[in-house]
């Protein structure tokens, strides 16, 4: 049951992720944009990262041979 929430919720982050990089995409790409609002969508990106990396490490634990 717990891996079922996780893998849902691994897709919902991976999903966000894609879509903070298009958004940060486009703000670099728009003259004069908002520098504040790029690094915040960055540091929410990595945070993101970070909680993928988590949810998959709990999903696909490492095996010490």
């Amino acid at each position: 049951m717990e891996e079922a929430i996780l893998r849902v919720r691994l897709a919902a982050l991976k999903s966000e992720h894609r879509d903070l990089d298009a958004a940060i995409e486009a703000l670099r790409e728009t003259p004069g944009s908002d520098q504040l609002r790029l690094a915040r969508l960055k540091k929410r990106k990595l945070a993101l990262k970070d909680d993928i990396a988590s949810i998959e490490d709990r999903l696909l634990p490492d095996i010490i041979a």
